[in-house]
């Protein structure tokens, strides 16, 4: 079962109230059911392949409006073969998507009345049934975090994210296929709304594998930079000993005062030893101080030497 799949199992096994559940059902049922007209007037026909969502639309039709539902299953025609779960409401359309806030004598509407969302519950319901009906979130083993649903229009775009930013997660729009795409970038943000959603369980889950992996990259990172650091210091050191080795034949080390000569035979002694190993152990060698920038300079005196000869 995928990350995805985990997250709407979870949440549609979550009951709300009973005016929590109508802001749930409306989005349930406006962002998966079409609307039509026939001899027995409207008709509501709800498809998802999602067989426990359906469980959900349909028990929460049957209690709140006690109305019949026609219920089948079909296959659809592809190499996955996924079943769909078609749910047909024949009486009292009208007056359930008035109910659900989505339909006044204009007709249609392109997102629900304020009042189904008024209470903050209300608003998490909403969201959870949103995510239910179209939306998806990236495992978080993935390299990327990313938490989407696809909006009906971009005034239902706008509505999901107005939504969101009353509990502090910021969502954005793109385009995809001639169709809105509410979409969700920072991990932490992305565990808010599992939170809103009441999703704990897959929250808890999408924490400890993100804070696990962020922990194992950050740890690498840092191993890579000892390593590089490590490298940076042996390449310096091979270069020290082979202007060291320069100066020695043409017999221009004797002439050098004793800090250049100390600084000479700390590096033959210790080859693989840092800068900072090399001035602790330069002071405990004479008893004086010696700065990494003074360790340096010394260097750098004995490679100008160096390059005189190699001219």
């Amino acid at each position: 079962m995928s990350f995805t799949a985990e997250v709407k199992q979870e949440t549609a096994h979550k009951v709300f109230t009973k005016n929590d559940e109508r802001a749930e059902l409306s989005a349930l049922i406006q962002m998966t059911s079409s609307l039509s007209l026939s001899s027995l007037g409207m008709t509501l026909a709800v498809k998802i392949e999602n067989p426990t969502i359906a469980k959900v639309i349909y028990r929460i039709v049957k209690q709140r409006y006690g109305v019949d539902v026609d219920l089948s299953v079909k296959r659809k025609m592809n190499l996955k073969k996924n079943r769909i779960y078609c749910l047909r409401i024949l009486s009292h359309a009208k007056e359930i998507l008035q109910d659900l806030g989505i339909y006044s004598a204009r007709g249609l509407l392109d997102r629900p009345l304020q009042a189904i969302v008024q209470k903050d519950s209300a608003a998490r319901a909403y969201l959870a049934g949103a995510f239910m009906a179209s939306g998806s979130v990236n495992a978080p083993q993935k390299p990327n975090y990313h938490l989407e649903i696809k909006a009906m229009n971009e005034n239902h775009a706008q509505f999901l994210i107005q939504l969101m930013e009353r509990f502090d997660i910021h969502a954005r729009c793109i385009e995809r296929r001639n169709r809105p795409i509410v979409y969700i970038k920072s991990a932490e943000k992305i565990a808010d709304f599992l939170k809103c959603i009441d999703a704990n369980e897959s929250m808890l889950s999408f924490e400890n594998i993100r804070i696990e992996r962020d922990y194992t990259n950050s740890l690498t990172r840092v191993i890579n930079v000892e390593v590089a650091n490590e490298m940076k210091t042996q390449q310096a050191a091979a270069k020290q000993l082979a202007d060291i080795e320069i100066v020695e034949k043409a017999d221009r080390m004797q002439y050098q005062n004793e800090r250049i000569q100390e600084a000479a035979l700390l590096r033959k002694e210790n080859p693989e030893a840092s800068l900072i190993e090399l001035c602790y152990l330069a002071e405990k060698r004479s008893g004086t101080p010696v700065s990494k920038s003074g360790m340096k300079h010394r260097f750098v005196k004995i490679h100008e030497l160096a390059e005189k000869e190699r001219a």
